[in-house]
C-alpha cells in the first residue's frame, strides 16, 4: 500500500492546474497538463490504493453498483479545493479513475478568450443551440459560461440535466433545478419529460447520446423552450448531419423540418497549445441560423452553409480556418499548431499568404 491518498493527489492535480488525473491500478497517478499527460512520481497504483479510493469517493448510492457495472459517473469535492467529475472504470479486470478537475468559479467569456458574438446565444427566448467538440475541448465550460451569462443578467429558471453536475451555480438575477442523472432522474429522456413541468425557461442537457433524447430536446425547443446541449461533433455541418442521423431515413425529412425551426446555432471547438507552450487557447467554428441557412437544411444542401459562412464574418459567424487565421496572425499560436489543426490546409495557407476570397473581415 501506498503512503499517499487520492485527496492528496487531487489536491497535487489542483495546484499543477491539471485538466485530468489518471489513477489506475499498476500504473503511476498522471495528470493531464495543457494537454498533454505528464507521470509523476509516485509509486505504481496498488489495489488497495484503489479500493482506498473507492471507498473515500464513491457516493453511498452506488456502492452496491460499483462491483456489477463497469462504469460509472459521479461527483467528487474536496472542499476550499475543486469539485471533480469523476469516471469509474474497468481495465484488465481491475478499476481504474479518470477525474475531470471542474473549478468553483465559472469563468466569463473575457477569460476563456470567447468570441463577443457568443453572448448572442443567451439572448435568444427559445430553440436548440449545439456546443460541440471532442473530449477535453472545453465543450461543458463554455456552456457553464452562457448559462452564467443568462444567470446574471435575466429573470429565468434554469433547469440543468446532467450525467454527473458539473458546475454547480448560485442564482443571481435567475433560479436553477439542478438534476443528476441516477440521483435526482432515472435518464435524460425522464428529466427532460419532467423539466417541461417545472416551468422552465432554459434547460442545459449534459449531452445528446441517443434518438429518444434528440427528439425531447427538440420538443423542449418547439414548445418555447431555449435549449443547450453537448455533441461530440468536429464542426457545424456533422452536428447537423449527426443530429438527424440519431433518426431511421423514413422520419429523416419529418425531422429535418422540425430540426430547421429550431435550430439556432452551434459552437464547435478545439483546445489548442498557445506559443508560449504554457496553456491553451480555444479556436471556434460558430454558425448562427438564418433564413438562408435554415432553407440550406431543408434542402439538405449543407455544403453550401460552409460558404456562406466562409463568406467572413457574415453575421458573427466564423470557421475554424479564419479562427486559426486569427490567432495566428494575432501571435497567440504558432503557424505549425494553426496547420495541425486546420481541415482543410490548403484554404488555410491561402489566408497566410493573404490570397484568400470574400469580402469580410478576417478579425474578431
Amino acid at each position: 500500500m501506498s503512503d499517499y491518498t487520492i485527496d492528496s493527489i487531487l489536491k497535487k492535480a489542483h495546484e499543477l492546474g491539471a485538466s485530468d488525473l489518471h489513477f489506475m491500478v499498476g500504473e503511476v497517478p498522471s495528470f493531464r497538463i495543457n494537454g498533454r499527460i505528464l507521470k509523476s512520481k509516485l509509486p505504481p497504483v496498488t489495489e488497495d490504493d484503489m479500493m482506498r479510493a473507492i471507498e473515500k469517493m464513491v457516493p453511498l448510492s452506488l456502492r452496491d453498483k460499483i462491483y456489477s457495472y463497469y462504469d460509472s459517473d459521479f461527483p467528487y469535492e474536496i472542499k476550499g479545493v475543486s469539485r471533480f467529475r469523476v469516471n469509474l472504470a474497468m481495465s484488465f479486470g481491475y478499476h481504474s479513475m479518470t477525474v475531470r478537475l471542474v473549478p468553483y468559479e465559472i469563468p466569463t467569456f473575457d477569460q476563456l478568450n470567447l468570441p463577443k458574438c457568443i453572448e448572442n446565444f443567451a439572448n435568444f427566448d427559445n430553440g436548440i443551440v449545439l456546443v460541440t467538440g471532442v473530449a477535453g475541448s472545453g465543450k461543458s465550460t463554455t456552456i457553464a459560461s452562457l448559462i452564467q451569462h443568462i444567470n446574471k443578467t435575466k429573470n429565468k429558471h434554469i433547469v440543468t440535466i446532467e450525467d454527473p453536475i458539473e458546475y454547480v451555480y448560485t442564482s443571481a438575477k435567475s433560479i436553477f433545478t439542478q438534476r443528476q442523472i441516477g440521483i435526482d432522474t432515472t435518464n435524460y429522456i425522464d428529466g427532460l419529460k419532467f423539466a417541461l413541468r417545472q416551468d422552465p425557461d432554459v434547460i442545459l442537457i449534459g449531452e445528446i447520446r441517443d434518438m429518444e433524447t434528440v427528439r425531447s430536446a427538440l420538443h423542449a425547443a418547439e414548445t418555447g423552450h431555449l435549449v443547450f446541449a453537448t455533441l461530440h461533433t468536429f464542426n457545424a455541418i456533422q452536428t447537423i448531419n449527426r443530429v438527424l442521423s440519431f433518426f431511421p431515413p423514413s422520419e429523416r425529412e419529418v425531422m429535418r423540418s422540425q430540426f430547421a425551426e429550431v435550430f439556432r446555432g452551434s459552437i464547435s471547438q478545439k483546445l489548442l497549445p498557445k506559443a508560449d507552450d504554457r496553456s491553451r487557447i480555444p479556436t471556434f467554428e460558430i454558425l448562427f441560423t438564418t433564413p438562408t441557412i435554415k432553407d440550406f437544411i431543408l434542402k439538405d444542401e449543407l455544403e453550401e452553409i460552409y460558404k456562406l459562412v466562409q463568406k467572413g464574418s457574415y453575421n458573427d459567424m466564423i470557421t475554424f480556418n479564419m479562427s486559426l487565421y486569427n490567432l495566428y496572425k494575432q501571435g497567440y499560436i504558432s503557424k505549425e499548431t494553426a496547420i495541425e489543426h486546420s481541415d482543410n490546409r490548403n484554404e488555410l495557407m491561402q489566408y497566410i499568404r493573404g490570397v484568400y476570397s470574400g469580402s469580410g473581415k478576417m478579425e474578431f
